[in-house]
């Protein structure tokens, strides 16, 4: 497991947890053993049982732990995702920040697989963006792909966008060209993205070397086929469409022939995917 992800669960056990669970150590018997199932409630694509497994051992190395669905799988309601077996103070313990994990990530894939269903049968795919809840960058990202999404940008490091706000030139093609070539020397495997919320700068931007993307920001449909048009038979610079996406406008974009559709609200707000934990008789098959 990823050092972050491993720091988040311990993070997130502490904030629970702090000095001991008082419930679990005054009102549950020592020696009481329990098992139990992680089941869905409802409909939905999974992502992070591999985080709430590790949940329930980093609380109790001795609970069983099996999980019975792997992320990235569409469960039905009352499908079992996991069962536990072990001390019911571990179990109860870890309960909470388990499911904290497992439902926040599936709502996240499960959102995201309801826009990949949307472009179904277009070229077009869905990207994420950073607007991710602060410490889990890496487990929402993830959570997309198991939602059948593609991941943008890790962080700034990893790829440059260039957005209005960066540009104190109006727009000036030499400058830009300049600083490209600059980026493409010291860091020659970090794509270049430039942002273009009129048609005039698309084609400047086609104009310049190095660009390996462009964002068409709260471009209406119209604009978005002619920015493909403009792009011609050409593989680079690929487009991303952005702004105004919602699960009523997605499929309608995807027909514009748009590389990508960046989708915020996968991320930030998605709802959580409804999932809980019955415990069931230790004889129980």
């Amino acid at each position: 497991m990823e050092e972050a992800v491993s720091r988040l669960i311990d993070a997130a056990l502490e904030e629970d947890i702090g000095p001991g669970d008082l419930t679990s150590e005054y009102f549950v018997p020592v020696d009481r053993q329990v098992r139990g199932f992680i089941v869905a409630r409802e409909e939905g694509c999974l992502s992070g049982v591999e985080v709430a497994k590790e949940v329930f051992l980093r609380v109790d190395p001795e609970v069983e732990v099996q999980l019975l669905v792997k992320d990235g799988s569409m469960v039905a309601k009352g499908a079992h995702v996991i069962s536990v077996e072990g001390a019911a103070r571990s179990v109860l313990t870890a309960e909470r920040t388990a499911l904290n994990f497992l439902q926040r990530l599936s709502g996240v894939a499960t959102a995201t697989k309801q826009y990949v269903n949307e472009v179904q049968g277009y070229p077009t795919r869905i990207l994420d963006t950073r607007k991710t809840t602060p410490g889990w960058r890496k487990l929402q990202k993830q959570a997309v792909l198991h939602g059948g999404g593609t991941n943008h940008r890790m962080g700034l490091y990893d790829r440059v966008m260039v957005k209005d706000n960066h540009l104190v030139a109006e727009h000036d093609p030499v400058e830009l060209q300049a600083a490209i070539r600059r980026l493409k020397t010291e860091h020659p495997g970090v794509e270049v993205e430039l942002e273009a919320d009129r048609l005039d700068q698309v084609k400047i931007y086609l104009g310049l070397v190095g660009v390996d993307h462009i964002l068409l920001d709260n471009m209406t449909l119209d604009d978005l086929r002619e920015a493909v048009a403009m792009r011609g038979d050409r593989l680079t610079p690929q487009l991303e469409a952005s702004g105004g996406v919602n699960i009523s406008t997605v499929k309608g974009i995807a027909t514009t022939g748009v590389d990508f559709i960046s989708v915020g609200a996968i991320t930030h707000s998605a709802v959580a995917l409804d999932l809980a934990l019955d415990f069931v008789p230790l004889d129980h098959e």
